[in-house]
């Protein structure tokens, strides 16, 4: 069983989703830039997990990695060229992405690409800089593109003490549930080898328990919308200061007794509902 270590979510505008994650009462690190044209403004999470909002900061530099074979752009411009935001990959902890790799390849979903090696200058909360190297190994179904799977192996973990990141004004601890909804019969044969672990049955669908989150599919009648991610959810500690935060931005949210419901918007991508820890 793996456990998730990110989530990609394909932006516009990164500072427009900055201001929207901040509304939502999220903490936002500073900018970080990828060596290929990409660029992210983290949320990282108390349970070691983070949001990636990417944004193209530089199409002529994307477009040249692509033309090389890099096949993390090459899918985020797939996903992009049918939906303007959303989230387009979970990605997976790795110590070794090259047996990922082999793993993925025997199971018939590790066909889209070489292995992603790759540096970047990290901003730390105190305003240093550290470079950080990673490896990722990639698992996709080349019939679908608003969707695709990769492990990442650090190669250089930081040393870094994170808590001021951590800590978000609407109390999110981390994400309980990744709710997703597909027209793909055969979703199980890419998803099974990369969490590591056989689905269990929901209704209309499979869940993927991972090692920190769930991973719940809802299988659709249209074959055409492939896999689309539609919302996370986001367990916190009291839903009373969730709700405080979001009034106080002036977010419209819809609440129940359980939970908090977030439409999708600009910046955001897909729904947040966020729910008490239990």
């Amino acid at each position: 069983m793996r456990s998730m270590d990110h989530l990609v979510l394909p932006v516009s505008d990164l500072e427009i989703a900055r201001t929207r994650l901040q509304s939502l009462g999220f903490t936002v690190a500073a900018n970080g830039r990828h060596p290929f044209g990409t660029e992210n403004a983290c949320v990282f999470l108390p349970d070691k997990t983070y949001l990636e909002p990417l944004a193209v900061a530089d199409p002529a530099e994307a477009e040249d990695a692509i033309a090389h074979g890099n096949l993390f752009v090459a899918r985020d411009r797939f996903f992009r060229q049918h939906r303007a935001e959303g989230l387009s990959a979970i990605v997976v902890q790795s110590d070794d992405a090259f047996a990922d790799r082999e793993a993925f390849t025997a199971a018939g979903v590790g066909e889209g690409g070489d292995i992603l090696e790759f540096s970047r200058p990290v901003r730390l909360p105190d305003g240093q800089e550290r470079i950080s190297s990673f490896r990722l190994a990639f698992a996709i179904d080349p019939l679908v593109e608003t969707f695709f799977l990769f492990a990442c192996q650090r190669l250089n973990p930081l040393s870094v003490d994170r808590d001021v990141l951590e800590k978000h004004a609407n109390g999110a601890l981390g994400v309980k549930r990744i709710l997703i909804q597909t027209g793909q019969n055969n979703y199980q044969a890419l998803m099974t080898p990369v969490f590591g672990c056989a689905s269990r049955e929901i209704t209309n669908g499979q869940a993927f328990d991972a090692g920190n989150t769930s991973v719940e599919v809802v299988v659709g009648n249209d074959a055409n919308i492939g896999i689309i991610v539609l919302a996370l959810v986001f367990t916190v500690a009291d839903l009373e200061v969730t709700a405080a935060a979001l009034a106080a931005n002036g977010v419209s949210h819809v609440r129940t007794q359980d939970e908090i419901v977030v439409p999708a918007a600009p910046g955001q991508g897909v729904t947040f509902l966020f729910e008490e820890n239990a």
